[in-house]
């Protein structure tokens, strides 16, 4: 693996490192535009349906963080929109005309998110209540369309296809199957689960939190029910895609699932690694299972599974061992998720309640911070494995690049303003969340969390959740 190591020496790691933390920061931003306005709508239905004032606070509220973190992912989306053509020219010079078509569709559905986003968060009393929950909708709608059009582009670059070059130039293109290529329907809707379990997750962990020091009102109840079983459900759905998405990359980019698998040799009967580190020809400090990897990519203990060793060193990913160990951590924290998810499942089935032992409530506190750091290492795999390519099997990384001086100097000022944009994030939602208690406060019975901006409900139902 020297020869693929070297690639990353030859001064474009600050570029690399620049958009690598751009988009791994944006990408969580990016979950909360995807996913949040469908959670706050439950909530909203519910409080209409059954008149709940409670889950109609918690519509309100949401509502209004997701606008701030709306507004903290469009700043680093359009960091980042500047960045590919300032970083990236052999990219965009040279494929633009076919990569930039899904971004170009993104954007108008970014736009149409926000318009609604406005709508939604100024129309609280000024509509009736079924008006303005379907006011809501169009988010959801253009928060999946817009995800589905950035995986479009990102798909593209895995799978080249619908365009012809002419003299290294491309001159026709196919819309359609540039944003319906090979990889599209698998890398889309494993992006989009993954989004509503870092939304899910997330939120839960928040009123987890208070659950654990010992808040046991309805109030923060419902309020980490709604967001978890958004993420309880897609759970499995995702460990479901993500084995499917494995057997894709195996068939149709073999060298990167060869270093997702530690196999540097091809075989048959190919072993499983659980962990470990790979060096000078064997794995150390892993757990392997023969004949499983094999039995996994063909369903056949003699199934080949292709070696990294099958292309030359230059065309192979480095780092084998992080994009190994990113892809494992990531299946471990995904059936964790899971587990967790149908434990609190069994509960509710037969007696209807949120589990209030720590040993579940701390593990659903952690969950929001375990299902980020998922789905970064996702995101590690994706674009690690098919290093050393920027346009799969066409465009070498090292030849899409910027040459240009001065790529440190704009990482540092990427980091610092990335820096006050996570500290705004954190800070905004958190005295947020101050207020409203000290509101909740200084009211009694009903009036606990009556919510400003509703929907006006014609009574509170005290039901248990």
């Amino acid at each position: 693996m020297s020869a693929s190591l070297h690639v990353l020496a030859e001064g474009d790691i600050p570029a690399r490192a620049q958009m690598g933390a751009s988009l791994g920061f944006h990408i969580i931003f990016a979950c909360f535009g995807i996913a949040f306005p469908l959670v706050f709508l439950i909530a909203e239905w519910i409080g209409i349906r059954r008149r709940d004032q409670v889950a109609l606070a918690l519509a309100q509220r949401w509502s209004k963080v997701a606008a701030v973190i709306f507004a903290v992912g469009a700043v680093s989306g359009t960091v980042l929109s500047y960045e590919l053509g300032l970083l990236w020219p052999g990219l965009m010079g040279r494929y633009g005309a076919a990569f930039g078509i899904p971004f170009a569709i993104e954007g108008i559905w970014f736009f149409v998110e926000a318009i609604f986003t406005a709508i939604y968060l100024y129309s609280w009393r000024r509509l009736s209540p079924w008006v303005h929950w379907w006011s809501g909708t169009p988010m959801v709608i253009a928060g999946l369309l817009g995800a589905f059009s950035v995986v479009a582009a990102n798909s593209w670059m895995n799978q080249p296809s619908g365009f012809t070059l002419e003299n290294g130039r491309i001159a026709s293109v196919d819309p359609w199957a540039v944003i319906f290529n090979r990889a599209t329907p698998f890398e889309t809707p494993h992006m989009i689960l993954g989004a509503y379990m870092v939304v899910g997750f997330v939120v839960a962990g928040v009123y987890a939190v208070g659950l654990l020091r010992g808040r046991r009102d309805r109030y923060h109840q419902l309020g980490f029910l709604i967001p978890f079983w958004v993420g309880a459900v897609c759970a499995p759905l995702q460990v479901l895609m993500g084995d499917i998405l494995a057997r894709w990359v195996a068939n149709e980019q073999p060298i990167k699932f060869a270093a997702m698998e530690l196999v540097a040799d091809t075989q048959r009967g190919a072993t499983e690694w659980l962990g470990g580190i790979y060096w000078n020809g064997e794995v150390y400090f892993g757990f392997g299972i023969p004949y499983l990897d094999s039995i996994l990519v063909g369903w056949s203990p003699n199934a080949e599974v292709i070696g990294w060793n099958s292309v030359p060193p230059e065309l192979r990913p480095p780092l084998s061992n992080l994009i190994h160990l990113s892809f494992d951590g990531m299946v471990v924290i995904g059936s964790l998720l899971m587990v967790l998810g149908a434990w609190q499942a069994w509960v509710w089935k037969f007696r209807r309640e949120v589990l209030s032992t720590r040993w579940f409530l701390i593990p659903a506190a952690l969950a929001g911070f375990a299902s980020i750091v998922a789905m970064e290492l996702g995101w590690i795999v994706t674009e690690v494995g098919r290093q050393p390519w920027v346009v799969y099997g066409l465009l070498l990384t090292r030849d899409a690049v910027t040459t240009a001086g001065g790529v440190p100097v704009t990482l540092a000022a990427t980091i610092v303003i990335y820096g006050v944009l996570t500290a705004t994030s954190i800070d905004v939602p958190w005295l947020m969340g101050r207020r409203w208690r000290t509101q909740d406060a200084a009211r009694t019975g009903a009036d606990t969390v009556r919510t400003p901006y509703g929907p006006p409900p014609a009574r509170v139902d005290e039901t248990p959740v």
